[in-house]
């Protein structure tokens, strides 16, 4: 029956107008609905694999041109091109393309015109329009923004790694590259991080940074056009003590800002692109695919602080063995308070997904945006970069204030983890 499935859900796709070059090679799962692919302009080489019953293919996607791929419930916007790899649970966008070899998986949210080229790691990874990633990459649990085109954007040299996961072994390591609040607007500067470099998750990095091929960054480059260049190597060794976590303050407080910038950007897709993009049932799928890997990335995120404030009690012992009596009670004190207070962060996070930010700045942007709409119509891309500076700006402060509400609603959970009030 299953084989049968197969078949039939394949000869649909043919019936349609989808050009299976070499059907007979080709598998399409029983699960995967033929209404939610098009039959215009999509192209499957020989040797793909599609499952799925989420899996959306949109007009003029090309699968498989390099290499043979497999679709695992993704949806594929406009003319994007897979040329060979992996492919699960993730979004892209019109025009995003990647190169064969590729093993993307959950969570990935792959905005326009982005290019990765060939033996690609990505998951729990978004990349605002025209970002472009070289080969050999492993950059898992990072959200990149920054430039304005497909000749000024964002670019990751080949052999770069997002070191992701921690002698601890946690991942609360999430990295903003850029940030959502100005990366919406497409009008920053690039982000250039050189080949064969790396970056030790968590950090914060400014737009219109660059980055010395060979170059590990270890911390937050905030200034913005900065470049950073790579010390002579050394090497020391020192004691290292499992479950210390001698950095919780600043592990807490960017984690709290990434996912903060990801509930923010969760809005931006409900409130904004769900009024530019066409209203068709593909574009709905769409939309609705991206937002479902927002809720992925965010509910990820939240794990893996999760596991680190749960590793707490453990963190206590260790940091007292090692200190003896050069305890700080502040320490211990910052380190319970996380671990007695997860739950009510918890909910914080929780209720935070259906705030919107300030409306008075939210009703004005929405009068910006309908005015751009009048101008440039539905088409995402031109609407946005049509905007002028200072509407640009508004944008900007709206989705800004969202962030710093989050973020603060969270830390006022833990006092210890402020000063004066303040971050």
């Amino acid at each position: 029956m299953e084989n049968g499935d197969r078949k039939s859900n394949l000869k649909r796709l043919l019936e349609k107008g989808v050009r299976i070059l070499c059907p007979e090679s080709v598998e399409i799962g029983p699960d995967v609905d033929p209404q939610r692919v098009s039959g215009k302009g999509v192209i499957i080489h020989a040797g793909c694999k599609i499952y799925g019953e989420k899996t959306l293919i949109m007009p003029g996607v090309e699968l498989g041109y390099e290499a043979a791929a497999t679709v695992h419930n993704c949806q594929l916007g406009k003319n994007v091109k897979l040329k060979g790899g992996f492919f699960s649970e993730s979004c892209l966008l019109e025009g995003a393309s990647v190169g064969s070899g590729a093993q993307i998986r959950e969570g990935c949210l792959l905005e326009e015109r982005t290019r990765v080229a060939h033996t690609v790691g990505l998951k729990q990874t978004i990349l605002f329009p025209f970002v472009t990633l070289g080969s050999l990459i492993n950059l898992c649990d990072c959200l990149m923004a920054g430039g304005t085109d497909d000749r000024n954007h964002s670019e990751v040299g080949s052999s770069y790694v997002h070191f992701n996961y921690t002698p601890n072994q946690d991942k609360a390591t999430a990295s903003l590259i850029g940030d959502v609040a100005k990366g919406v607007m497409i009008d920053q500067g690039p982000i250039f991080l050189g080949g064969h470099g790396g970056i030790v998750g968590p950090v914060r990095i400014g737009y219109g940074t660059v980055v010395a091929a060979g170059t590990i960054v270890r911390k937050d480059i905030l200034g913005e056009n900065s470049i950073l260049l790579g010390n002579q190597s050394f090497s020391r060794t020192m004691p290292f003590h499992p479950g210390l976590y001698s950095n919780i303050k600043r592990i807490v407080t960017l984690n709290t800002i990434y996912i903060s910038n990801l509930m923010a950007l969760r809005t931006w897709y409900l409130c904004v692109r769900s009024r530019i993009m066409k209203d068709g049932p593909m574009d709905s799928a769409l939309l609705e695919g991206a937002v479902n890997k927002l809720d992925m990335a965010v509910a990820e995120r939240i794990k893996r602080l999760s596991e680190v404030a749960n590793r707490m009690p453990k963190s206590i012992e260790v940091y007292k063995k090692i200190a003896s009596s050069r305890v700080r009670q502040e320490t211990i004190h910052r380190k319970r308070e996380l671990f007695e207070k997860w739950a009510e962060i918890e909910r914080v996070f929780s209720e935070s997904l259906d705030l919107q930010g300030e409306i008075s700045q939210k009703e004005a942007f929405s009068d910006i945006l309908d005015r751009a709409i009048g101008r440039k119509g539905r088409d995402y891309l031109p609407v946005i970069k049509g905007l002028t500076e200072t509407e640009s700006l508004v944008g900007t402060a709206w989705m800004q204030g969202l962030v710093n509400e989050i973020t603060n609603n969270v830390l006022k959970t833990l006092p210890s983890f402020t000063m004066n009030g303040q971050q």
